[in-house]
């Protein structure tokens, strides 16, 4: 049997796509990010930025990069009621006008062929699953807008050069299109829903009612990615295919209480094979 290290890439023009990220108080990390955009190889691609009720320095940062920047950006905030992810993605979504989604965090730089990556393996009937290399705190702090530019932070030697522990998990950022082929097929990590980077059809996460708003910190996006299952979709590993860079910070939001209510949500969806929850994009009484 052939191993399917290298898929056939699709022949027909990429569908209308939107990014949707998502931010709250990050205004550094933010303008890294947005850096990492503005660098793709496929920019034809809108990008909504759904913050979740940040200060005024976020929105500094977003008003001043899409003055000098090509890309269609959108700004989707509401006020701060604590953490109300699952509430300004489904926001997100509604305001996106394309057919297909990539989904990622206002902490994580996207290689600059992040978009291609994922627009390259998008097929009907499945979404797709990503990763990320988690950074140090003071590789995060030293990282600037040349080296994103110049896609310095994308190397392991330039990373360990910079204070980044040696780790085996470096080997994320392969860049050789079959080992990173070959990497994806033998992972043993299963294709989950991250919230960090996957991506899908619009069209399916409506079908399912998008993000469930009863649910805070702890598995949220997973959470989606499991009724999509149970709506009949397959997930595919793309984590070496598509790579992105986690700003390290503190979690302040993340607590016991959210992570056991949350984990019983999933319980729930999976004993009970849930596809469409009642509080979502649309309030289904």
């Amino acid at each position: 049997m052939t191993l399917p290290i290298m898929e056939k890439e699709a022949i027909n023009s990429y569908p209308k796509t939107g990014v949707i990220l998502t931010t709250y108080n990050q205004p550094q990390w933010l303008q890294k990010v947005l850096w990492g955009f503005e660098m793709q190889t496929h920019k034809d691609f809108e990008l909504i930025i759904a913050d979740d009720g940040s200060a005024e320095e976020t929105k500094e940062v977003i008003d001043e990069f899409s003055e000098n920047s090509s890309l269609e950006i959108k700004h989707i905030w509401h006020p701060d009621k604590g953490f109300q992810k699952c509430t300004i993605l489904n926001k997100a979504i509604i305001s996106c006008k394309s057919d297909y989604l990539i989904f990622t965090d206002g902490d994580c730089i996207p290689r600059k062929d992040f978009v291609e990556a994922h627009l390259k393996r998008a097929r009907e009937g499945r979404f797709l699953s990503g990763g990320y290399l988690k950074l140090s705190m003071e590789v995060s702090k030293t990282i600037s807008r040349e080296d994103i530019v110049e896609q310095r932070p994308f190397h392991a030697k330039w990373l360990r050069k910079n204070g980044q522990p040696f780790s085996h998990k470096l080997i994320k950022l392969v860049k050789n299109p079959y080992a990173a082929g070959l990497l994806n097929f033998i992972t043993p990590t299963r294709p989950t829903w991250n919230g960090h980077n996957v991506s899908g059809w619009k069209k399916d996460i409506l079908a399912v009612n998008g993000y469930n708003e009863d649910m805070t910190y702890g598995g949220l996006d997973r959470e989606l990615g499991e009724r999509l299952m149970n709506y009949g979709l397959n997930g595919k590993q793309i984590r070496y295919f598509a790579v992105c860079l986690h700003l390290d910070h503190p979690r302040p939001y993340k607590t016991r209480e959210s992570m056991d209510r949350n984990k019983a949500i999933r319980q729930k969806v999976r004993r009970k094979k849930i596809t469409r929850i009642s509080n979502g994009i649309e309030k289904e009484k």
